[in-house]
Formats: C-alpha cells, structure tokens, sequence
C-alpha cells in the first residue's frame, strides 16, 4: 500500500461517464466509492468507463467493488469498460483472472 489518498472525478459528455480514480482504493476507501458509484452503475442508458490511470493501489476490497459493477452493468446489458489500467493494477487482474471480463476501451 502506498497511503495516497483515494479520491475520484468524473466527466459526463451526454450519455458517457468517465470516472477516474486516483490513489488507493482500499478497504478504506470502500464505503465512499461504493456511496458514488451507486447511482452512475444503476442508470444503464449511461456508458461508463473507469479510468485508472493514477489508481496507485488496489486491494481485494476494490478488487470486490470493481466485481459487482461488472456484474451489475451485466445484468443490465449496460456498457461498462475501462481504461488506461497500470500495469501493476494490471498484473494483479491477471492473477485474479479478472482481466478477461473487463474490456479494455481504446
């Protein structure tokens, strides 16, 4: 864990919403990002995308979170992706074999 403090912006362009993650999503940062995220990963005529391009740290915690919104935005067949992945955030969605259910967006 590196200690950055976990915070998150968004971008809304019509019906897309970028959110980006910033430092340590860990299980303290759990409850605020689920608390934001609730209503973005409900409206399924959004597109969402995660950016995680300065997430610093992620444990399973987050890890967890990153699940359910997969699994949610599923159920809805709602567009879900994510961008800009690190890659020692990449390296450990290859060793939890989350990679292959979380599409890239280029």
């Amino acid at each position: 864990m590196s200690g950055n403090k976990f915070s998150v912006t968004t971008q809304q362009d019509n019906d897309k919403v970028v959110v980006h993650l910033h430092g340590d999503l860990d299980l303290a940062a759990a409850k605020e990002f689920r608390a934001l995220m609730g209503p973005i990963v409900e409206d399924a005529a959004i597109d969402l995308e995660l950016d995680l391009e300065r997430l610093t740290y992620i444990d399973s915690t987050g890890i967890g979170i990153l699940i359910s919104i997969l699994k949610m935005r599923h159920e809805q067949q709602a567009s879900f992706g994510i961008a800009n992945v690190p890659p020692h955030v990449q390296k450990l969605f290859d060793m939890t074999g989350i990679s292959k259910f979380l599409t890239p967006n280029v």
